[in-house]
């Protein structure tokens, strides 16, 4: 890595919007035949626009459909945009994907441990594949480079012959997590990857990941619904709706004092261990469909700080005083949480 790219973000993201077409049954078809009509998109991403510093931990949260899996996805060259543009170190992410060496770096944990793991493959193979055909590691070195990564991720190397299925789901997880760190990634996204698993175990992963992170210096995003999870383990955060990004900022800022009245609804719905009487301010209504969305502020049907202006007016992701972001006409008037 040269030293230009050494001061970029590791990650940017330029205005990237992401439609899929709608799946169309057999009468609607024979319609567009005979009339012809414009196709419904399903706006996953709407112009979306974040950077993650180098070696920083930033954390993704938002409902269901907001388009925090697409975003992972278009980060892990698993998808392409429909527009914008994504760099990685302040390249182009297309010219970086096509020297394998520099394709590496960026790594992605899955959600599902099991359907994320070959159920044909062994352990050896599943981790100690790619190193052995990039060149990392000599084929004769592979069996005592899987058991090192083994024990980094708290697995015994008496694992190493077993198949995925032996395993529970924590384990399968931790797998998954050594296979992604054994090509020497410098990015690593997770996308819910402690989702799926029990909560003593989920504690279990998400101490691995933090320590992993401190000790090899990982740059990380963390794409997660569990707000408390994010606080934990983030730096900074970024908050989606509806597949725009409404507010990003130092983790801290974002928790003690939101200015989006959406990032302040979410924090309401926190589970907090206190005797005190809280009111809480309920998110109206159902998120709406990303093959309609509102005009003006996405958020504006359901917010409780609407005014005429927001149905009209698409709010920019402004920069405030204390350097975080927020898309919103009236974030002065919202209170902390």
């Amino acid at each position: 890595m040269t030293q230009h790219e050494r001061m970029q973000p590791a990650l940017s993201v330029d205005g990237v919007s992401k439609h899929f077409p709608m799946q169309r049954g057999v009468m609607a078809a024979l319609r567009d035949w005979v009339t012809p009509a414009e196709p419904r998109l399903v706006r996953a991403l709407d112009e979306v626009s974040l950077e993650v510093p180098r070696g920083r931990t930033v954390g993704i949260v938002g409902e269901s459909g907001c388009g925090k899996s697409t975003l992972a996805r278009i980060l892990a060259g698993l998808s392409t945009p429909s527009a914008g543009t994504v760099r990685v170190n302040g390249r182009p992410f297309a010219d970086y994907l096509r020297t394998p060496a520099d394709a590496l770096k960026l790594q992605m944990i899955f959600q599902d441990p099991q359907s994320s793991l070959n159920p044909r493959m062994k352990v050896i193979d599943i981790i100690g594949e790619a190193p052995v055909v990039h060149g990392l590691v000599a084929a004769s070195e592979r069996r005592a480079y899987v058991a090192k990564l083994l024990a980094q991720v708290g697995l015994s190397q008496e694992f190493i012959d077993r198949y995925p299925h032996q395993f529970s789901g924590g384990q399968r997880q931790r797998i998954g997590i050594a296979r992604a760190l054994a090509v020497k990634p410098e990015v690593l996204i997770c996308d819910e990857s402690v989702a799926a698993l029990d909560v003593s175990v989920q504690a279990q992963i998400i101490n691995l990941l933090m320590d992993i992170r401190r000790d090899i210096g990982l740059t990380m995003l963390f794409i997660s619904h569990d707000l408390s999870v994010v606080r934990h383990i983030c730096e900074e955060v970024v908050v989606m709706y509806l597949g725009r990004v409404v507010e990003t900022g130092a983790t801290e800022q974002i928790f003690h004092s939101p200015r989006h009245p959406y990032t302040r609804m979410l924090l309401e719905g926190m589970p907090k261990i206190t005797t005190e009487r809280r009111d809480f301010l309920a998110i109206e209504g159902e998120i709406p469909s990303p093959l309609n969305p509102p005009s003006g502020c996405h958020f504006h049907p359901r917010c409780a700080f609407r005014t005429a202006e927001c149905d009209r007016q698409r709010p920019p992701l402004e920069r405030l005083p204390d350097d975080r972001r927020v898309a919103c006409l009236n974030w002065r008037t919202i209170p902390d949480a």
